[in-house]
């Protein structure tokens, strides 16, 4: 809360000209000496406590160096006895990291009982392996230090704890063809990912889904896609996302739109099992240190996809993807 281009910290204090992601990480550190002194503990003792080095607490108490975790918010919270409130703050703190366009979304997503995505350029967050994650983070141009990046990577990977409770969303994802071809972060980084998407597909909450390139045009191309379907009466939310923009669409006209363009992606993506045959074939290429070309399918294949059945070869041959590259 401003007040004459100051900033109230807490109990009528202020601080001039502090930006209020700052004054939040001070608003953090003051509650937490605050809360230590009334203890009568020192920043040794406190650091003994949640096991840090005494530098850290000292680090956080000035609001210096990079935010604290949440497991150390937790820790913090209850060596202190702070019943939740330095949790609390961490939740608000945290946020400030987030552009405000994706602050929303997150929340909603953090509450979803369903998600729906199609993902045009790589895997979605919730499934991303740290050294995926990594990769990603590092070209994005707004990180300028290995903190802010540290950071980023801890607030991806703690969002798919959700994923981890009894209340998990329900994932329905399409992955572009694209996605499980590009190398992010290298051969090896990529076959692990694409193992974790590979085992995440075992979850009979998780439907996994490729769009090949073979497919063209679609009504998706500008971005990904997500629909929430939220608890309650909340109405179906759309959001749509690029390399450094999103929007949260709820007018009700819009998202029935994009609910039409997500259908017919899932139509015309291969169906879970042929999906999961497609990324073990890009997986085995990666293993191999390259990246995968296009799948060569044999001449009979190529006759049998285009026949109406597109599924089974002569003979009564195993199924194959009917990715393929286009002439």
């Amino acid at each position: 809360m401003e007040v004459s281009g100051e900033m109230i910290l807490a109990e009528g204090e202020f601080v001039p000209n502090v930006k209020p992601v700052d004054s939040l990480a001070a608003l953090f550190g003051r509650r937490v000496r605050l809360l230590r002194e009334a203890r009568g503990w020192t920043q040794e003792k406190l650091g003994e406590e949640v096991r840090v080095h005494s530098t850290r607490i000292t680090q956080i108490e000035r609001a210096r160096g990079h935010r604290p975790t949440r497991e150390l918010a937790q820790a913090l919270d209850d060596a202190l006895g702070a019943d939740g409130w330095l949790v609390d703050l961490w939740e608000h703190l945290i946020k400030q990291a987030f552009p405000d366009w994706s602050q929303e979304y997150f929340d909603r997503a953090g509450r979803a009982l369903e998600i729906r995505q199609y993902l045009a350029h790589a895997v979605p967050g919730l499934l991303q392996t740290e050294d995926y994650a990594r990769a990603l983070l590092r070209v994005w141009p707004s990180w300028t230090s290995e903190e802010q990046l540290a950071e980023q990577l801890m607030l991806r990977m703690g969002r798919q704890e959700r994923l981890r409770k009894p209340d998990a969303p329900k994932l329905g994802i399409v992955l572009d063809e694209a996605v499980i071809r590009r190398p992010v972060g290298g051969p090896e980084v990529m076959r692990r990912q694409l193992a974790r998407i590979r085992d995440a597909a075992d979850d009979p909450r998780i439907t996994m889904q490729v769009l090949c390139f073979d497919q063209g045009e679609h009504g998706a191309m500008g971005g990904s896609l997500t629909l929430l379907s939220l608890p309650g009466d909340e109405p179906l939310v759309a959001y749509t996302e690029g390399a450094d923009y999103g929007q949260l669409v709820e007018d009700a006209t819009d998202v029935a739109r994009y609910q039409t363009t997500y259908d017919q992606l899932r139509a015309l993506a291969l169906p879970p099992s042929m999906s999961l045959d497609l990324i073990a074939q890009a997986m085995e290429d990666f293993s191999r240190g390259r990246v995968p070309p296009p799948p060569r399918i044999p001449r009979v294949a190529k006759e049998q996809l285009q026949q109406p059945s597109r599924r089974r070869l002569r003979g009564g041959s195993r199924r194959l993807p009917r990715c393929r590259p286009r002439p």
